[in-house]
């Protein structure tokens, strides 16, 4: 039976051949994931075990910690002191102190260099040697001086930076300019990720970062013969412990690679699902393929039945044809999976984030997985048509070619299908009354719910869609849109499997689209109606807070108008710490459209606070309303309620005070971002104004209103677009499943197709016919894919509601136009072979075709 089953493989190899492929592009995905991740994980591993290649021990420092009062205690970093006295313990060959913050250097252009959260500054730390063992020259030596830096080399070859050039570097406040002294490569993950490293003297970083003769980091070398261990048993005593943790390097870096491979692990679990998602279309192929083979071969396993071949035997058969089909394409699969991580990576690099280099990892878990997804997902998914095939009898499999279902399994199906459909339903309606994180993961299990209720009630459904649209097919088209419609309603079944695919994948695009669009129309109301700025400058990147400085020299610049800050900050009440924002309260009215409910902005000039609508509903606080506080630098105070305004999630926390509340009680203020008015208003006479005032900054950006609308939209269309990419493999699958069905349909039809050529139809019409029937299984889908997304993207927006200021749910009309219109294009083009195939056949050959 195997040799059998073998042979059929080989005479069916055409009408296998999507089968194949869909299994491979599924195998090639998983495949392809698992090399990219494990490739990269293991050069990222290589590369942080590199940056630690000669430390014995490293010890690292957290800052002042804060006792139950809230307190500061203990020092700002390791003191000099104490680098010192780990120099004296026996063993110890060299101790080098490391200070470390953000740096940002600027291109010709005066564009910020790399992608600012991984822009870096460090300290020069030579050894005895007079070399710091980190960083290797390729050009000049190390900064000695006050006014001195050297440069990585990308970031140098990027600038046209040479030895002796004057480069100006940017940290959280004003600009200065600095000697380059010399240009080095570094394996500093953070080079390696797209960024910049500049090194300054120690006395200056320190300075800049930390406090003068203070150290985040030290790294001990071991004279030879030392043990690490031995030498971290003898630093720890002169350590503070709780704001110091010291570490071999060895346990450094096997901690790093940990904390890699959770990365690693959480990317690679996010295109495995996506992978998922294709191999679970491609399910609906692979049956569709196994159950039309069975059909059209129903008098040739009658006839092994008629020779002694019992039920069993003849399952198996068709089940081996699945297992030679699964191993062939995971083979296959696996290589264009490799292929596919060599591209992967090349891509990544090509695109600025230098992959440290590093050889292909195939594990041997990767290619079982292949073989285990490709075999298992064939073999299940012929299951239910191979089990079909023992239920023939003999005498009446060989005078019927093709057995229908039964009313009776009709009938369960569509009440099985209905129960699943309603309790996925019921699930995420529970889901919407429920909100927050629960709630989206009863709506998730309610989505699966109801997708599987609708792959069951889909021979249902499909009767009344085709029913709807044959009048106008019929108008249109004439007998080949007739014929059409009735061809795609003949085989329900088939016509479902067909269109679930295509469902499936419309389903989650539809969903992503409308609530991408929707937060991102709901971003764009509040930066229209809520911010009144000309301009906001923040930190490139986001990353890090701006210098108080900045504030002041942007009030006292010319055609400055009105500036505030937005300070970052905290305090205590009762055991909770609640977010606050501190402004500049005779400017934040002009800056920001506060809604206010009660009482007066004015208030905050006094010293009192501000509270949001919400919190002051949850704490039942109003005018007048008193706060026991305790500040960032644990004193305690009283603050009154001055005035209440609605909610502006996104711009102010839930409470408001004057900046000079927040800064009295902390030595550095955590700056967000600035609001600047101009006195002209917006115009690009006003932004360099701006940029000039802050003296050319490549750190800092300067944003419009527009700029704003465009960054939070980028972020969400970049999002979208990602998510389109990953679910384009299950669409592709979704189109090979159309051009499988009708191509086996057409087979399958070839007497009857030669029959209407006798007659009078044409080789046009009957291409129109297959191209009409291919267009009308691939709207019912669309249609129900998208009508399920919108349903599902309502259910799971009304979870984020209330976290979003101003949400109302947006109907994309243009996109899911998109949608449909490119479900008809899949349709013809998918139609474009079995039809040409149609109309070529012989009327008279086909004609005699049993």
């Amino acid at each position: 039976m195997f040799r059998t089953a073998l042979r059929n493989v080989l005479a069916h190899k055409a009408r296998l051949l999507m089968t194949v492929l869909a299994v491979t592009l599924g195998v090639a995905f998983v495949s392809g994931t698992l090399v990219f991740t494990d490739t990269l994980g293991k050069a990222l591993s290589g590369q942080s075990a590199k940056s630690y290649d000669g430390v014995a021990v490293s010890v690292t420092s957290y800052g002042q910690t804060r006792d139950d009062d809230g307190n500061k205690q203990g020092e700002p970093g390791i003191s000099r002191q104490t680098l010192d006295k780990v120099a004296k313990v026996n063993g110890v060959d060299t101790v080098s102190g490391r200070v470390t913050g953000f740096a940002g250097v600027g291109d010709e252009d005066g564009r910020l260099i790399g992608s600012g959260w991984a822009n870096k500054g460090s300290n020069y730390a030579p050894a005895k040697d007079g070399k710091d063992p980190r960083y290797h020259f390729t050009e000049g030596t190390g900064p000695a001086g006050a006014d001195e830096i050297a440069l990585d080399k990308e970031s140098a070859s990027t600038g046209r930076y040479k030895v002796g050039d004057k480069v100006r570097v940017a940290t959280n406040g004003p600009v200065k300019e600095y000697s380059l002294t010399g240009v080095f490569t570094t394996e500093d993950g953070a080079v390696n990720a797209g960024g910049s490293l500049v090194l300054f003297d120690t006395a200056v970083a320190q300075q800049l970062y930390l406090k003068p003769g203070f150290f985040d980091e030290l790294s001990v070398s071991a004279k030879a013969g030392a043990s690490a261990d031995r030498l971290l048993a003898d630093i720890e005593p002169l350590l503070d412990g709780k704001s110091t943790k010291a570490q071999t390097g060895k346990a450094l870096a096997a901690e790093q690679a940990a904390s890699i491979e959770r990365e690693m692990s959480g990317m690679s679990t996010m295109l495995l699902a996506f992978a998922g998602i294709s191999l679970f279309v491609g399910v609906f192929l692979i049956y569709n393929t196994f159950t039309m083979l069975v059909t059209q071969r129903t008098r040739e396993l009658a006839l092994l039945r008629a020779v002694g071949a019992n039920r069993g035997q003849v399952v198996r058969s068709v089940l081996a044809e699945a297992l030679v089909v699964g191993v062939l394409s995971a083979a296959i699969g696996l290589l264009g999976g490799i292929g596919l991580a060599v591209g992967m990576r090349s891509l990544m690099d090509s695109l600025g984030a230098r992959i440290p280099a590093g050889d292909l990892v195939i594990a041997p878990g990767t290619i079982i997985a292949a073989l285990v997804i490709g075999v298992l997902v064939t073999t299940l998914a012929a299951l239910v048509p191979a089990w079909r095939t023992g239920r023939i009898a003999p005498v009446a499999a060989m005078g019927s070619a093709h057995l229908p279902a039964s009313a009776k399994s009709l009938v369960l199906r569509n009440v099985l299908g209905c129960i699943i459909g309603a309790l996925g339903v019921g699930l995420v309606l529970l889901g919407v009354k429920s909100g927050g994180e629960s709630g989206r993961t009863l709506i998730g299990g309610g989505a699966f719910s109801l997708l599987i209720g609708l792959i069951v009630l889909l021979p249902l459904l499909c009767g009344p869609f085709i029913s709807a649209v044959r009048p106008a097919l019929q108008k249109l088209f004439g007998v080949p849109g007739k014929l059409a419609a009735q061809n795609a309603v003949r085989n329900p079944r088939r016509t479902a499997v067909t269109a679930a695919s295509l469902a499936i994948g419309l389903t989650l695009v539809t969903a992503l689209s409308v609530l991408g669009v929707t937060m991102g129309k709901a971003v764009d109301r509040m930066s229209t109606d809520k911010l009144k700025a000309d301009y906001k400058v923040s930190m490139s990147g986001d990353i890090g807070y701006l210098d108080k400085s900045v504030a002041e020299t942007l009030a006292k610049a010319p055609g400055i108008k009105a500036v505030s800050p937005q300070v970052a900050g905290y305090f205590r009440m009762g055991e909770e710490f609640r977010s606050v924002s501190g402004v500049t309260p005779g400017t934040i009215g002009d800056l920001l459209n506060i809604e206010v409910l009660g009482g007066s902005l004015d208030a905050l000039g006094k010293g009192e606070v501000a509270v949001a609508e919400k919190t002051a509903k949850e704490q039942k606080l109003s005018v007048g309303s008193t706060l026991q506080v305790q500040f960032d630098d644990g004193q305690k105070g009283t603050l009154k309620v001055g005035a209440l305004y609605k909610d502006m999630e996104g711009l102010l926390s839930p409470y408001v005070v004057d900046e000079k509340v927040l800064n009295a009680h902390s030595d550095e203020p955590s700056i967000r971002e600035v609001y600047v008015n101009t006195t002209g208003g917006e115009s690009k006479a006003a932004e360099k104004a701006v940029v000039d005032a802050l003296g050319n900054n490549p750190a800092m950006t300067v944003a419009t209103q527009q700029d704003m609308r465009n960054e939070m939209g980028g972020l969400i269309n970049m999002a979208l677009n990602i998510m389109y990419g990953l679910l384009g493999m299950a669409l592709i699958i979704s189109v090979l499943g159309v051009v499988n069905t009708l191509a086996m349909s057409v087979f399958e039809r070839t007497q009857e197709i030669g029959m209407l050529r006798a007659i009078g139809l044409d080789r046009g019409r009957v291409k129109n016919m297959i191209r009409l029937e291919a267009v009308v299984i691939s709207l019912f889908g669309a249609v129900l894919g998208v009508a399920i997304g919108v349903f599902l993207a309502w259910s799971l927006g009304t979870t984020f509601a209330k976290s979003v200021p101003d949400y109302q749910l947006v109907l994309p009309w243009d996109r899911i136009g998109v949608f449909l219109l490119l479900a008809a294009v899949v349709g013809v083009l998918a139609a474009m072979w079995p039809a040409r195939s149609a109309a070529r056949l012989n009327m008279l050959t086909a004609i005699k075709t049993e």
